[in-house]
């Protein structure tokens, strides 16, 4: 009871100063002087493609660098892809990346990977919010459904295919997702959003931004979207509709010439559907039904502090505080608290040095039922880390090789080293070629540890009940990858940019399900036989593949942006392994070929038509055929600050079937074709 009254109070005090900074900044938003209008961020397609070889990206060093000098096979999707897209969440939005396999599940759920290996938890994928990880520890993946902000706030999501552990860490193995937030003075002024459609059935976001002072600017939101169920696979109602209302700010304040300080927070709550899942119990063999909803409550603040020294040394400090109640059948409330310090400072004429420490404390309470649960059931965690990176201009302007490594300690496995070699050259101002050497892993999850998941049961031929299930091992090993690199960035014609790269990985210590001994088991009641697996580290196996990406202007009105990849996964069972399914899974669950084209055209009188087609390869484990989707959509600008969108969804087939998770934590159900109409104003 003592625990649960701690954790009341702690849900309360943040609601509670969340909700007052809100309230006060909106109060002083709407006193100050009138608003500005909302500014944009710069067209991308108004830029020669030369200019766009020096578009700034941060991901791959945590310092700004032009794609010219990234030696990374990075995918940048700005603010305008994201307005002509169509989309209205983010795991849409990360479709127009080749080699990210996005596929949704049912309608709140998405198993989402770069490079393969994908599942609900895809657990080698890292995503952050600027700089800030939502990964989550207990099941080594993302909760994609409640990663949700006003599309409109986004500067631009960074996407890299391929290991980031270095910077950032753990769980960097095949990707790393960051998305970045414009700063509050690009969001003066108005923002009304709404609209809704067949399956979006009502959405809105209401913005308002402004300055307090001459130094200081914000911006405060509201959010809420309403979608309706989809289809099961048996034609009857899935359950899984969902809602979800969320609020937050931002507040960027020049404390003096050299120091800026950014405050930022959001909550939402929301319930959505758990489409028809059964879970086995040990007091009846049988299936048992869950709760058909899932309550959803969470919320962060985060506060980040720049200081320039001088242009040649700077500093930042990054503190976060995530909190999030999910009840579902493991119940889990979950609290952390997270600490980045970097400095960046010039050596010389020709190194830059990029060194930064980190601490994170998690704290994990869960209650679990007969189906799932965790032992220990409640975890506190720590983790250090520290890293180091150093760019050398072998060749000023023409020759790099940047130089890092990342020590971090986990409390599952203790210390692991994350070094890396990048190279870049670039002969001219049309072209450029990177290689890249680097080792990534992935850190145990709570479920990898301390699960007990019971899957099935029978009673025996004696009359005595038999359970089967999965335990987790104490002593899992982290699963390691090396990566080898290579690519290219050539602009030709004037007209046509192409970004191609190549890659090859060995996995080791990748998990498998070997069986153990039976024990019998008295509580709880009755007295049951229980035949267990246990998840172990005997696979290995190695990846490889090509990935392309263009962009062609072919007129001043037309662009197309096509893409394509292509990956091979082979795993290998250790000789003492006696797993039959880990092989065929994680070969399996993404496709080996994929690929889209996206469409944009603009017509005279202010009108606009933005098409996107994605071919998706058949799956083999579980069998699930290859499939094409198309959206498309018309936005008339009726005049400045105004706009009008019709927006059709999965057009090609009214039904069908993107994924089945084959851990059974989610059932499946059939995307449905859709339409929406939208409005936005800005003013």
């Amino acid at each position: 009871m003592r625990k649960c009254n701690v954790w009341i109070e702690r849900i309360e005090f943040l609601s509670c100063i969340t909700s007052r900074a809100l309230a006060q900044i909106a109060l002083l938003g709407f006193l100050a002087l009138p608003a500005w209008p909302q500014q944009t961020s710069t067209d991308l397609t108004t830029k020669s493609l030369e200019d766009l070889m020096n578009v700034q990206v941060t991901s791959v060093s945590k310092s700004e660098q032009t794609l010219s000098r990234t030696a990374s096979a990075i995918f940048v999707i700005t603010a305008e892809d994201i307005s002509r897209s169509g989309a209205t969440n983010i795991p849409d939005l990360l479709r127009m990346v080749p080699g990210m396999d996005v596929a949704q599940i049912n309608a709140n759920t998405w198993a989402i990977s770069a490079r393969g290996l994908n599942g609900e938890f895809s657990n080698e994928l890292l995503v952050l919010v600027d700089g800030r990880t939502v990964y989550l520890p207990t099941f080594g993946g993302v909760f994609w459904d409640v990663l949700d902000m006003p599309l409109e706030d986004i500067e631009r999501i960074e996407v890299i295919r391929g290991p980031g552990g270095t910077i950032w860490g753990a769980n960097a193995v095949n990707g790393v997702v960051n998305i970045i937030t414009k700063k509050a003075a690009d969001t003066h002024g108005g923002l009304i959003v709404a609209g809704g459609g067949t399956l979006d059935q009502g959405f809105a976001t209401t913005q308002y931004g402004g300055t307090l002072g001459k130094d200081t600017d914000y911006r405060v939101y509201s959010k809420y979207f309403n979608q309706a169920q989809l289809p099961g696979l048996d034609g009857q109602n899935g359950g899984d509709g969902w809602h979800l209302l969320s609020g937050g700010f931002r507040v960027d304040s020049n404390l003096s010439p050299k120091d800026m300080l950014t405050i930022q927070g959001s909550m939402y709550a929301g319930r959505e559907g758990n489409p028809n899942l059964t879970l086995q119990s040990v007091t009846s063999p049988g299936p048992q039904e869950v709760d058909p909803g899932v309550d959803l409550s969470g919320g962060f603040l985060q506060l980040a502090w720049n200081h320039t020294f001088s242009a040649r040394s700077d500093t930042s400090l990054q503190i976060s505080y995530d909190e999030f109640k999910r009840p579902d059948v493991l119940d889990e409330g979950r609290y952390t608290l997270n600490l980045d310090f970097q400095h960046h400072f010039s050596w010389g004429q020709r190194q830059s040095i990029l060194w930064g420490l980190g601490y994170r404390y998690s704290s994990s309470h869960t209650h679990g039922d007969l189906s799932i649960s965790l032992n220990p059931a409640d975890l506190n965690t720590q983790i250090g880390s520290s890293f180091i990176q150093d760019e050398i201009a072998l060749s000023p302007d023409r020759l790099y090789l940047t130089l890092g490594t990342k020590l971090e300690h986990d409390y599952y496995t203790g210390f692991v080293l994350l070094p890396s070699a990048r190279l870049t050259w670039q002969p001219n101002s049309h072209q450029m070629f990177w290689a890249a050497i680097s080792r990534a892993a992935r850190t145990p999850a709570s479920l990898d540890t301390a699960e007990r998941l019971n899957f099935g049961g029978f009673v025996g031929p004696d009359g005595t009940p038999v359970l089967i299930g999965l335990v987790g091992n104490p002593h899992f090993k982290n699963e390691d990858l090396t990566a080898y690199e290579a690519g290219t960035r050539i602009t030709a014609l004037k007209r046509l940019s192409i970004d191609v790269a190549a890659f090859y990985g060995g996995y080791t210590h990748q998990g498998t399900v070997e069986p153990a001994p039976p024990v019998f088991e008295t509580t709880p009641a009755p007295p049951h036989l229980f035949i267990p697996s246990i998840l172990e580290n005997l696979m290995h196996g190695e990846s490889q593949g090509l990935e392309i990406a263009a962009n062609w202007k072919v007129t001043d009105r037309w662009t197309l942006s096509p893409g394509y990849a292509l990956e091979q996964i082979h795993m290998h069972l250790d000789p003492s392994s006696q797993d039959t399914t880990s092989v065929s899974a994680a070969e399996g669950s993404s496709p080996v070929n994929s690929a889209q084209l996206r469409s944009h055209f603009i017509f005279p009188h202010n009108l606009a038509w933005d098409t996107s087609a994605y071919f998706v390869g058949s799956l083999n484990d579980p069998k699930i055929p290859s499939y094409t989707r198309v959206d498309t959509g018309l936005t008339w600008h009726y005049r400045e600050g105004l706009s009008i969108s019709l927006v059709g969804q999965n057009l090609v087939r009214d039904e069908h079937l993107e994924f089945i998770e084959s851990t059974g934590a989610a059932t499946s159900t059939l995307i449905k074709r859709s339409a929406y109409a939208k409005f936005t104003w800005r003013f």
